[in-house]
């Protein structure tokens, strides 16, 4: 198999000076990439100006664009994203948002350009709303091109209110751990497929 690609976007409000839960969560699928030979990179989009819009640049100090670059470069694009008051953060909403502004862009066959790129997310949080927040982050995924396996949503949510998040009491919740590893496996064997069977572009250009 020809060698594989992951981004992990990782949209927590706090920028690498802080310590993330969401980013220790990514480096516990990171651990299977390893072993499967994936190479890996984390982004964390707090350390980034990102400009509000949906154009692919929206001019001076906009970094988003060599965000992008990574992006387009890599097979796997999983997003990392907390819950606040039950959803995605901003920034993951705001991800979403630029890679739409994107979603015109065609490939050589005159395909949406994320098209045979494969897509995840994880979540972590406190209460309730990882579902709802994966779902949301999924779609949007689906619908500007990428392909989404089986089971590539993996979560840990603690108790509620106040409390323990990932990294102090959910590294070892067994259901967390089983659907870290399938979403690590189902997104790396369906990234190979299509690396050496991308999709054919009968019917589904956008020229």
């Amino acid at each position: 198999m020809q060698s594989l690609k992951a981004l992990f976007l990782n949209t927590s409000l706090k920028n690498s000076k802080e310590p993330s839960h969401t980013e220790g969560f990514i480096k516990d699928v990171q651990y299977h990439y390893n072993q499967l030979r994936v190479e890996s990179e984390t982004l964390r989009l707090a350390d980034y100006s990102i400009a509000y819009g949906v154009q692919e640049d929206m001019g001076d100090g906009d970094e988003w664009p060599q965000i992008l670059e990574k992006v387009l470069a890599a097979d796997i694009v999983i997003i990392g994203t907390p819950i606040w008051l039950g959803e995605k953060s901003s920034l993951a909403t705001q991800a979403i948002e630029r890679l739409y502004g994107s979603s015109s862009v065609t490939n050589d066959k005159g395909q949406a350009v994320f098209y045979n790129k494969v897509g995840g997310v994880v979540v972590t949080g406190n209460e309730d709303g990882a579902k709802h927040s994966a779902a949301s982050i999924l779609y949007g995924l689906s619908h500007i091109g990428f392909v989404i396996p089986p089971n590539v949503d993996a979560y840990w949510v603690g108790e509620a209110g106040p409390g323990d998040s990932y990294m102090d009491a959910g590294r070892n919740n067994e259901f967390t751990k089983s659907a870290i590893q399938r979403l690590a496996y189902n997104t790396y064997h369906l990234a190979g497929l299509l690396k050496n069977n991308p999709i054919p572009n009968e019917g589904n250009t956008l020229e």
